[in-house]
């Protein structure tokens, strides 16, 4: 086991793929990320979720399945016991598989222990030792939102964090905090000589928009790109977008305020970049960081103001809710030529190329590609297309998210109701099931109860003009609808390894 590569999975929450350094955005301070993708990694700017909210995404990066090969499109269907899962795979090939983040993978009923050896949680001795008193007073911590009614009650924008008794610089005594100091411990003091796996799925940067000094105060606000325009009318986009802007209420908000919103998002991006710095620094001090091999990737993106809307959806599928940051560093001996790489890539790809460096066999099958060829530089082509579904038919109440409002009394207090109210409408078109194909030009969406959707992203980066019924693009449309068909064909099922006897 000793030849064996660590692993760290380093997994923020709704980070779009746009908010880096290393992709040329301006505003964005992340130069952890940006120093790796120089020195010993590669930076992935166009990589893609397969689904573009949380669970569902999850599901499919620890699989290697796309959502519909096993129907993960809701908050609520986690991954089975009779489900593969990589971390399950590592623990059973001899890692010590370490757990410190958010779920939103498997079951809470079955618990955590098939999947890791430690499922971490900071004590309030652990904070305390570090110096960042533990914060229990979430509604203080990061403040209060508008009051109903107000054009910021579903806006979840809360601005700068107003910290007191904080006696750390630049630590926060948070969940996510907890867990990367948690992390830095354990590789300072690793239980065995067992190659490890170090999972962090992180809470920030998912909204509420709110964040703590010195991260709030790094962002420079006049170099925040532009936001994407919303459509006229939103004429050619999907019924969804138009109902929680109607909701939502945002529409009055001047630039000046978006921009505002726009810049804690990336100062709590900056916080995540800092995080990872964190870790890369405890592996080099305990002198495993070239034996480690490195993955960062979000689950999905965020609107962030874009078409004058916050948070995101479960079935569309514009690039700042699909396109993810992606950087991969491969452990000592895995040749790799440092740069930012334009290849197509997926999050399936992550396990696919966790098994190459490992060694370990899949005992599944399942759909992702190691990425070997191009972190070597061997190539710039991975992919020709790359895919992203969500939604649902109708009259599935078991994807409408029930739960999430049973919980609530009234649902409407929800910051996240402007949504969900119509995810749990069975007469409309809003949540319709739906699917992207995205190639180097082109963006196809196939919808079930609405008009397709149909992007030349080389003239409307911002996909802003729909041009599903332009004779002008009829050829792309049905070569694209084509390929889509293909894929279905490719990846509709999977059959176990293990036969049944007759």
């Amino acid at each position: 086991m000793s030849d064996r590569p660590n692993i760290v999975i380093f997994n923020p929450d709704q980070w779009r793929g746009d908010t880096l350094g290393y992709v040329g955005n301006p505003a964005a301070v992340t130069p952890n990320l940006d120093r790796m993708v120089q020195s010993d990694g590669v930076g992935f700017a166009r990589a893609f979720c397969q689904n573009p909210v949380c669970t569902p995404s999850r599901c499919s990066f620890m699989t290697g399945w796309y959502p519909h090969t096993r129907g993960h499109r809701t908050m609520h269907y986690m991954l089975r016991q009779d489900e593969p899962v990589l971390l399950r795979t590592l623990k059973r090939q001899g890692y010590f598989v370490w757990w410190g983040g958010k779920n939103d993978l498997v079951p809470g009923q079955h618990g955590f222990e098939h999947c890791c050896h430690v499922k971490h949680r900071a004590t309030e001795a652990d904070f305390e030792r570090w110096g960042c008193p533990r914060w229990t007073n979430r509604e203080q911590a990061l403040g209060r939102r508008g009051k109903p009614g107000e054009d910021t009650y579903y806006s979840f924008y809360r601005g700068r964090m107003e910290l007191e008794h904080h006696d750390a610089p630049g630590i926060f005594g948070d969940g996510d905090w907890g867990h990367v100091l948690g992390a830095c411990d354990l590789i300072r003091n690793r239980p065995d000589d067992r190659p490890m796996c170090i999972y962090l799925p992180l809470g920030f940067p998912h909204p509420p928009y709110v964040c703590e000094d010195p991260y709030y105060s790094l962002i420079d606000r006049a170099k925040v790109p532009p936001r994407a325009a919303t459509p006229e009318g939103w004429a050619g986009k999907p019924a969804l977008l138009k109902g929680i802007a109607e909701m939502q209420a945002l529409d009055g908000w001047s630039e000046e305020r978006w921009t505002e919103l726009r810049a804690t998002y990336y100062a709590m991006c900056a916080r995540v970049d800092h995080q990872f710095g964190l870790v890369m620094d405890a592996l080099r001090e305990a002198g495993i960081y070239d034996e480690t091999a490195v993955f960062f990737f979000a689950d999905h993106g965020d609107f962030t103001g874009d078409y004058g809307l916050v948070e995101k959806t479960q079935n569309t599928f514009e690039d700042c809710l699909s396109r993810v940051p992606f950087v991969v560093k491969p452990p000592a001996g895995v040749p790799v030529m440092p740069r930012v790489t334009e290849a197509l890539v997926e999050l399936i790809d992550m396990p696919a190329t966790v098994e190459a460096f490992t060694g370990v066999a899949p005992g599944h099958t399942h759909f992702g590609r190691p990425l070997l060829p191009v972190l070597s530089g061997e190539t710039e082509e991975h992919r020709d297309a790359v895919f992203c579904e969500g939604g649902r038919i109708r009259g599935e109440r078991q994807a409408m998210e029930l739960p999430s409002t049973q919980r609530l009394g009234d649902a409407s207090v929800s910051e996240y109701w402007p949504r969900i109210r119509l995810q749990q409408q069975d007469d409309g078109p809003e949540h319709t099931k739906a699917v992207m194909c995205r190639t180097d030009r082109y963006k196809y969406v196939r919808r079930l109860y609405e008009s397709d959707e149909l992007y030349d992203l080389g003239e409307d980066p911002q996909e802003r003009v729909n041009r599903i019924d332009d004779p002008a693009l009829a050829e792309v449309r049905d070569r694209l609808a084509e390929r889509m068909l293909t894929w279905f064909f490719e990846t509709g099922d999977v059959v176990p390894f293990d036969p049944d006897k007759r």
